[in-house]
């Protein structure tokens, strides 16, 4: 069960039954996720906003859900890795194999790998990289524009991260578990 109530639409007033309505119209639906957010408008609000910020970005939604999974993965939320899964593979069209290869941080594709490995050093890091790492992605056809757009996707999906694992939010989507760490 949830550390936090999941908020239902039906029963939120004022704030709260606002920035549920503002939810499902940027997101299709309200997920539990969003329900335990609402315990916080503003949580919500800044989620929100970020996560559209960020979707006018120039990083695409396919190679966007690749870093989500390779976040989740890292931090090992179940919640978010599952959400992520179903999103790249439902709507981003991204394959099974490609799912899994974001969940190590890895892709086929030589410039999404190239955002991947930096997301995966930043985050490891906790900010700090080494030099080599700007070099590489640059070198990969990297972008500064996506540099800051990796760091804005990292602290969004950090920021999922941490929540859905304090709050323990009830899984509504097909469950996936984070691979075991040696």
């Amino acid at each position: 069960m949830s550390a936090l109530p999941q908020l239902e639409p039906a029963d939120a007033m004022g704030a709260v039954a606002d920035v549920l309505v503002q939810t499902r119209k940027t997101l299709g639906s309200v997920p539990n996720m969003a329900k335990a957010m609402a315990n916080s408008p503003a949580v919500l609000k800044g989620y929100l906003a970020l996560s559209t910020a960020l979707s006018g970005g120039v990083i695409p939604a396919p190679a966007r859900e690749q870093l989500a999974l390779a976040t989740a993965e890292y931090n090992r939320c179940e919640y978010c890795l599952s959400a992520h899964t179903f999103i790249g593979s439902k709507v981003a069209k991204l394959s099974p194999e490609e799912i899994e290869r974001a969940r190590h941080a890895e892709s086929s594709d030589p410039h999404v790998a190239a955002l991947l490995a930096l997301s995966d050093a930043i985050a490891r890091g906790h900010g700090a990289v080494d030099d080599t790492v700007l070099k590489t992605a640059r070198a990969a056809g990297v972008t500064d524009a996506e540099i800051a757009e990796v760091v804005g996707n990292l602290a969004l999906n950090i920021l999922t991260n941490y929540f859905n694992i304090l709050a323990d939010t009830d899984n509504d989507f097909p469950v996936v578990t984070p691979h075991e760490q040696n």
